[in-house]
């Protein structure tokens, strides 16, 4: 099976695409692909591809400018990347990395409210996107809701069964949960 996944993952990978970003019609494979397989190499070589697709934009200057924005949200210059950020949803508003990636952003600021709101838009235009459904997980994780983290965590999982940060997370809040009935 692990041959068989890994020659699947390659064909994928390589075959043409019109379009980049959530759109990509490589993603459904790559997503059926996810739950298949039960070998955890497999699934993060799958959960890589599907990043390295999220991240593709069939736009020259939103590609630069999330090279940008990543760079300085990296280096800790949150007021730019902002600002970058912002111009990424601007011009390229149907693609749902760059609206995660300013959710990420907004989340390291401390505002949860505005991460909330581009996790929203995210999921709205991705639906399977794990890394939004895990970062509503860690917001809510940072709010005391564990109710809320829990669901968006096993979301995430419901998604891509290979995420063991969310796995982590879950396994936390039920352990909180159940400390907190004795």
């Amino acid at each position: 099976m692990y041959r068989f996944a890994v020659s699947l993952l390659l064909m994928v990978s390589v075959s043409a695409s019109v379009v980049a970003d959530q759109t990509n019609e490589r993603l459904d494979t790559l997503f059926g692909l996810l739950h298949e397989t039960e070998n955890p190499r497999v699934g993060e070589q799958v959960t890589r591809q599907i990043w390295t697709i999220w991240r593709e934009v069939d736009n020259g200057n939103a590609d630069t400018l999330m090279d940008k924005g990543i760079r300085d949200m990296r280096l800790q210059r949150y007021d730019q990347a902002l600002i970058t950020f912002n111009k990424v949803v601007e011009i390229a508003p149907t693609y749902a990395e760059g609206w995660n990636k300013r959710a990420t952003l907004l989340f390291l600021m401390d505002d949860f409210v505005g991460s909330v709101a581009d996790i929203k838009r995210t999921l709205a235009l991705e639906p399977r996107h794990f890394g939004a459904w895990s970062g509503l997980g860690l917001i809510y994780t940072r709010l005391d809701n564990d109710a809320a983290a829990l669901r968006a965590f096993e979301q995430a999982l419901e998604v891509n069964p290979h995420l063991p940060g969310a796995r982590h997370n879950v396994e936390n809040i039920k352990k909180r949960q159940q400390e907190k009935l004795i």
